[in-house]
């Protein structure tokens, strides 16, 4: 379990250090410029037709939510990182069928810096294209009256820009700032709605009773408990390496850790991009003139409407399978195994090699089981929760605390390994 009074200490170590200090200040100011931007309106919008429908549109609220608010405020950054994200689930995909594409993969620093230009040169025709949709939905609902090309050009181009302008933040936290920029972010949006969110579903839940309220509060501490230790757990494998010195051999034992959920938040940022797009689709295409393409249209929205049974088992599915993929982008058992052998280390019982590499295979799918399952549930639970006690204004819920939870850590983490790195240095 986290120890937070050791955090608290970290933290007050790390404003010590001037270059530490310098990232934190960067990051801040870096949010505080995005929060600035998402109250920054499109014009020609009815903001005040346009909040009567986010109420109405539970699908809209949660991509609202997920947005930082972003959406119902119809901000220039309304799209919010989605495009991007598409666009990284794509080229990762790519990269598995395409050889080239795989090739580029394994060529270090150069690699990453060419599939980053392909991200971003895929985010913007993607961005283009939900803007599109987006400003479709409203004009069925009159909520933007003037619909002339012009408007729309105006309102598609500052949409796309929006977008590429958050990507280019999340890239100066990166470089300049603590943590993953994207990440960062995400963190920050979800973070500006929750207060408002959280007030919402406290009102609701103490106008069914006092016990309703306790339960309630009771499972978001429980759920708080769990995200974290499975945040913090992890398979301890052990190690044997051997040295010589002169005449005598020694040896040294360490731990080789899997953590339970390797991949992080980023399966349930995936796939929440991905479970959006038909449902998004099917309300573009009931405003067109075609009826078949209206018929198609109705029923991509009634089977993907938020907290249908079937929209909750693709989600989790799809979290499922993100986890795996995920988990082996970040962890590569063959180039653990040949690393392992390249130090004379090995796992006991288990020859250096393929038989190291099929042991962490094997190690490596049954932990990732137990962490898809997990980030599964969490990111069901609340349309789970919403079906048991019919309260709406849940609409983020679970997902939203593990997002913030494994970000707080992962920036700790960060801070941390810089700090003993500073102090390291010194010595």
């Amino acid at each position: 379990m986290v120890k937070w009074s050791e955090k608290i200490l970290l933290f007050k170590k790390a404003l010590e250090i001037s270059q530490l200090r310098k990232r934190l200040l960067i990051t801040l100011g870096i949010l505080f410029f995005f929060r600035l931007v998402a109250h920054l309106p499109v014009p020609g919008v009815d903001t005040k037709l346009l909040h009567q429908f986010f109420s109405r549109n539970q699908l809209l609220t949660l991509l609202d939510v997920f947005s930082g608010g972003t959406l119902a405020n119809f901000s220039v950054a309304a799209l919010g990182l989605n495009p991007f994200i598409n666009a990284s689930v794509m080229l990762q995909l790519l990269t598995l069928v395409v050889p080239k594409l795989e090739e580029l993969s394994k060529e270090g620093e150069y690699g990453r810096a060419k599939i980053n230009l392909y991200t971003r040169l895929i985010t913007v025709p993607l961005a283009l294209l939900q803007s599109f949709g987006m400003c479709s939905i409203l004009r069925q609902q009159q909520i933007i009256s003037n619909f002339s090309p012009l408007v729309l050009a105006s309102i598609i181009v500052t949409m796309t820009a929006g977008t590429m302008l958050l990507v280019f933040l999340g890239d100066l936290i990166g470089e300049f700032g603590i943590g993953n920029g994207i990440s960062v972010l995400i963190f920050a949006g979800i973070v500006a709605r929750y207060p408002i969110n959280i007030m919402q579903t406290a009102a609701v839940v103490e106008g069914q009773g006092f016990f309703n309220l306790a339960v309630f509060f009771g499972l978001a501490v429980v759920l708080i408990g769990g995200i974290i230790m499975i945040e913090e757990a992890a398979l301890r494998l052990p190690i044997h390496s051997a040295r010589r010195q002169g005449k005598f051999a020694g040896g040294g034992k360490t731990y080789l850790p899997i953590k339970i959920n390797t991949a992080g938040v980023m399966p349930i940022i995936f796939a929440m991009s991905l479970i959006f797009i038909p449902s998004m689709a099917g309300r573009t295409l009931v405003g067109l003139s075609s009826e078949k393409l209206v018929r198609l249209g109705g029923v991509l929205s009634r089977l993907f409407q938020p907290g249908s049974l079937f929209y909750t088992l693709v989600y989790f599915v799809l979290v499922v399978v993100f986890t795996f993929f995920y988990t082996l982008v970040v962890f590569k058992p063959e180039e653990v195994a040949e690393d392992l052998r390249k130090r004379g280390a090995f796992i006991p019982g288990i020859r250096p090699g393929e038989a190291t590499k099929k042991r962490l295979n094997w190690y490596l799918h049954r932990v990732t089981v137990i962490g898809g399952v997990f980030l599964g549930t969490v990111a069901v639970l609340p349309s789970i929760v919403q079906k048991m006690t019919r309260i709406s204004t849940l609409t983020l819920g679970g997902t939203g605390l593990l997002i913030v939870i494994s970000v707080i850590l992962e920036i700790s983490r960060s801070i941390e390994n810089s700090v003993q790195t500073y102090q390291y240095d010194q010595l």
